[in-house]
């Protein structure tokens, strides 16, 4: 947390599986208030994640970590689940809310919604296209999100997931492990030169995209957009390449603010990424200029 911060991050995403899905690491309930002291003494904010999609029986744990993350001085809690802002209205009512539906935040009257209910920021759906993310922009009241680089969760099971996943495809596929720290993935038959890492914790399984976003050459149309935050997904990945993501847009993200117009992307920005990016994994655009590349 602190090598990213120092590496040009101005806030994490901080918590434990008991209660945030696709964490690369658990900071936990006894050591969040040294996490976020530690933040705020770097001059980052540290947010919570509270994302997971919960059980009856997990809620009874919901108001004491609630007032923990409240008493450690969080900025904000990021959520999915209703459940979460009901706690955060009973046992920390003055606590900030992102709300984060994944796959599913797509418009801004839903944002509009969960905005009355108390929330200040919505995480956009990675779904979403260039002219979506302005709308949503353009008629939102609230803060937004968008992941700039990294992987994306592409599907999630609690239960089996090799089996959900094939029969949510109606098509073939298999898992192969490539052993050593690759660790598995699933392959389709009709795209065998793509591997989908598959990626488990405590929550369950989750499959995420065979390539990585990378919108360092969009930076300036985001920001001109006025969005108001630039994620980049850590997970799956060394401390080493998120480092040098997080480095390079910094600087990215500082050249533009200091003069807008005269700033230009140049290719050899994304050098020092390159050099540590994946061989089987490219770097793409996502969703921004097109419709699908799933």
């Amino acid at each position: 947390m602190k090598t990213y911060i120092q590496a040009g991050a101005d806030a994490v995403l901080i918590g434990e599986a008991r209660f945030g899905m696709r964490l690369p690491g658990d900071i936990g309930a006894d050591r969040l208030k040294e996490a976020v002291a530690a933040a705020h003494g770097l001059g980052a904010k540290a947010y919570v994640a509270m994302n997971k999609l919960f059980r009856n029986e997990e809620l009874v744990h919901l108001p004491e970590y609630v007032r923990l993350v409240a008493d450690a001085g969080a900025d904000a809690v990021v959520f999915g689940d209703p459940a979460v802002l009901l706690n955060i209205r009973d046992h920390a009512p003055g606590m900030a809310l992102h709300w984060n539906a994944e796959m599913t935040g797509t418009n801004s009257a839903a944002a509009a919604y969960w905005g009355r209910k108390g929330a200040i920021r919505a995480v956009l759906a990675r779904e979403l296209n260039e002219e979506e993310i302005v709308d949503f922009k353009r008629q939102s009241a609230l803060e937004v999100q968008v992941q700039v680089h990294g992987a994306t969760n592409i599907y999630y099971s609690h239960r089996n997931l090799l089996q959900s996943y094939m029969d949510h495809l109606g098509k073939e596929a298999r898992l192969v492990d490539l052993g050593g720290d690759r660790g598995l993935y699933l392959v389709e038959v009709e795209r065998p030169e793509e591997h989908l890492p598959v990626y488990e914790d405590s929550n369950g399984t989750h499959v995420m995209s065979s390539d990585d976003i990378c919108l360092l050459e969009a930076l300036p149309e985001l920001l001109s957009a006025g969005i108001d935050s630039l994620y980049v997904e850590s997970l799956l990945k060394t401390e080493r390449y998120n480092e040098t993501a997080i480095r390079v847009y910094r600087k990215a993200i500082d050249a533009w603010k200091a003069d807008p117009d005269g700033y230009a992307f140049h290719e050899r920005d994304l050098d020092a990424i390159r050099e540590l990016q994946p061989a089987d994994r490219e770097l793409s655009f996502g969703f921004l200029y097109k419709e699908q590349v799933y």
